[in-house]
């Protein structure tokens, strides 16, 4: 009794450590009862994903071992003055980049940048707020160019449509969401940054390849690789084949916005594309469906990864500001296409 009350415990502190890898997993072992197991689960993972995010969060933990991080973000306190400017040109950092990086990139790379430098001022009380609106703003930029995110890339590649029309079918929502942003800002505190005494950096050389490989966060490709697996199943289920068939067709914004919310953007642009032709409408959905809920866009889940990684206890915080400003941001955007239309 005493070893499966031991092991009962140990899967529940697993559970609550790796909440969304955890449920996602449940989802897709789930999902194998109505799909029979084959050599075809190969074939719904999107191994060039797993592998560029394989690469990426490789190249992050050489540079945080290498001090880079910690260079660079000493150059920035320097030049800013205060809590308000110095989130914003986090926050805005991730903007720009995410326009020519995608979203995912430029938040593995600048959510442990954000960390450090708010650890740093001794500011950690705004790290939830401050990743919170990185996540929006990668979110947001990338949504400029058809090259900024996995979800548009997919329907730019199956509706040939021009990068100057790709541009003017989203620019009311980019810009509603900068004016989203920006007012969100006002409500960080303008306060002076208290620099600390900076001490020699020293890089530890010792077992430093070991450090970077156990570094990556292999539940979190875990997690995108079951939730290939699920999508993939629910593609062939055809109760929901009939489904979408039936429903999608005159309806693609709103399908883009709702199977978003469960399946996240990426999936969506994936299955909507396969059952209607109005590129334009499933572009708009499943772009306003990133926001919402943390499994909305995958980016969302790589900076509550990250977050969660460094600050366990700032989970419960994080998912309701986070969910907040998606849920008023969609909300918004939604009122805008409704205006548009």
């Amino acid at each position: 009794m005493d070893i499966m009350a031991n092991l009962f415990d140990k899967g529940l502190d697993f559970f609550k450590r790796e909440i969304v890898f955890s449920i996602s997993l449940i989802l897709a072992i789930l999902s194998c009862f109505f799909v029979k197991p084959s050599f075809n689960y190969f074939h719904y993972i999107n191994w060039d994903t797993i592998l560029l995010l394989f690469v990426i969060m490789v190249i992050v933990e050489i540079l945080k071992n290498l001090a880079v991080f910690e260079i660079l973000v000493r150059k920035l306190l320097v030049l800013i003055g205060n809590t308000r400017g110095l989130v914003l040109v986090l926050v805005f950092i991730c903007f720009f980049s995410s326009i020519f990086i995608t979203n995912d990139v430029s938040l593995i790379i600048f959510v442990p940048f954000t960390i450090l430098a708010l650890k740093k001022v001794d500011r950690i009380d705004l790290t939830i707020i401050t990743v919170s609106l990185q996540t929006v703003a990668a979110n947001v930029g990338c949504m400029i160019l058809p090259i900024g995110a996995p979800h548009n890339i997919v329907m730019y590649t199956v509706s040939d449509i021009s990068f100057k029309s790709f541009f003017f079918i989203l620019l009311p929502y980019v810009l509603v969401s900068l004016v989203f942003l920006t007012a969100a800002l006002f409500f960080i505190p303008k306060e002076n940054i208290i620099l600390p005494e900076m001490k020699k950096i020293d890089v530890d050389r010792k077992n430093f390849f070991k450090r970077v490989f156990l570094g990556v966060d292999y539940f979190l490709l875990l997690t995108f690789i079951a939730l290939f697996i699920l999508i993939g199943n629910l593609e062939n289920i055809s109760y929901f084949n009939t489904l979408f068939s039936k429903w999608i067709a005159g309806n693609e914004v709103l399908w883009g916005i709702f199977a978003s919310q469960i399946i996240s953007n990426v999936p969506a642009a994936i299955l909507l594309s396969g059952f209607s032709t109005n590129y334009e409408a499933i572009i708009v959905g499943i772009n306003i469906g990133g926001f919402g809920t943390l499994i909305a866009s995958m980016a969302n889940l790589i900076s509550y990864k990250i977050l969660i990684r460094e600050y366990a206890d700032f989970k419960i915080r994080y998912l309701i500001i986070f969910t907040l400003l998606n849920v008023i941001l969609l909300i918004i955007l939604f009122g805008v296409y409704t205006i548009i239309i």
